[in-house]
């Protein structure tokens, strides 16, 4: 049973969007190693009340009720990306693609993707820290512009990987039920990649998997404005280009570059955690699945390919565990702590971290 199974069923911690009085006089010791509160009980290896050791019922599977519009629109979103690479590829060639462009493409990547990993992932996934309402709502909004789709599913749906990591009822394992030999390996890698995108079979159920976010009316409210965020992130490129270029080419420009190159980008870096994580790269922690670190795919993910660090200390705020493992979303997250807009940071201590070291 993954470490995040019995944290399913908790209710949401009570902050109202403000910080507690007390908490800046809570010593620093308190989550320094990473511990969880007794109530959360994060970190059991067994499984919390209705999670079968031998996989999901199905009150934590979600079913779309439309499954061919839900495919369709998975489809459109997964396929318009890389056709319209095809037009950028050809601006490269001819020597038409703008510094302006590239520009836009950075301002919009490094946002979206930190909304991401540190609003979608680290924050309302993990709970890794605490913030106020404001700022977990624009962590929010930020994430859903890189269009990964509506803000509760995503993390039902990464929550639910971790119940059940790399065995049954893991949405997006390239290790279960996928065959032996070379063939089976490519057909697991595709699947975790972008195969499981229109499989509905091992989806998390909202209910099951994120009760807080859907009581959470600042996050609910995000994930119910789902497609307003994603047409936002697609005009701000638009706006800028026109403003910095002065002509509807210029925006159209950065439309493509800002808006849909991105969202190509951030969507397969994220696919790559998922698959490429789970097969490549190297072993830090002692975990029961296949998580791996991945040098590589760590800067473009802000982070978050140091996946084997990650599963071995799912709550911490900080995936990058070594002077050497560089992790931009911990920064950002420790930048936020001396500015006093998060707090309850979690971290794992040098004890902890040699008890599962290899």
């Amino acid at each position: 049973m993954g470490t995040y199974a019995a944290e399913i069923a908790v209710p949401p911690p009570a902050d109202a969007g403000e910080r507690p009085a007390d908490a800046a006089d809570q010593p620093d010791e308190q989550h320094a190693d990473g511990a969880e509160q007794p109530a959360i009980a994060l970190g059991a290896a067994v499984p919390a009340a209705g999670l079968s050791a031998d996989g999901p019922s199905p009150n934590e599977i979600r079913v779309p009720v439309l499954k061919n519009l839900d495919r369709a629109i998975t489809g459109l979103i997964t396929a318009v990306p890389p056709l319209l690479l095809v037009l950028a590829g050809s601006q490269l060639w001819n020597r038409e693609l703008h510094w302006r462009d590239v520009l836009i493409f950075a301002l919009l990547y490094v946002p979206t993707g930190l909304g991401v990993t540190v609003g979608l992932h680290r924050l309302l996934t993990h709970r890794s820290f605490k913030t106020y309402a404001w700022l977990r709502g624009l962590l929010a909004v930020l994430g859903t512009m890189a269009v990964e789709g509506p803000v509760i599913s995503w993390v039902a749906d990464h929550r639910k990987h971790h119940a059940y990591s790399d065995r049954f009822g893991d949405p997006h394992s390239p290790h279960v039920d996928h065959g032996g030999g070379w063939r089976g390996a490519l057909r697991g890698l595709a699947h975790a990649h972008v195969g499981w995108l229109f499989d509905h079979s091992q989806r998390g159920a909202r209910e099951r998997f994120a009760p807080d976010l859907l009581a959470d009316p600042v996050v609910a409210f995000v994930d119910r404005t789902f497609l307003l965020w994603s047409l936002l992130g697609l005009a701000i490129p638009f706006g800028l280009g026109v403003l910095i270029g002065g002509t509807i080419g210029a925006g159209l420009d950065a439309l493509l570059w800002g808006g849909v190159v991105r969202i190509f980008v951030l969507h397969h870096v994220t696919y790559s955690i998922n698959s490429l994580c789970h097969f490549f790269g190297r072993r830090r922690f002692a975990t029961s699945d296949h998580s791996r670190n991945l040098l590589w795919l760590a800067p473009l993910s802000f982070g978050e390919a140091w996946h084997n660090n990650h599963h071995a200390f799912p709550t911490s705020a900080f995936h990058g565990m070594g002077p050497a493992e560089v992790d931009p979303s911990g920064i950002v997250i420790a930048t936020l702590e001396r500015v006093g807009l998060v707090w309850d940071v979690q971290r794992i201590g040098a004890e902890r971290q040699a008890a599962k070291a290899l």
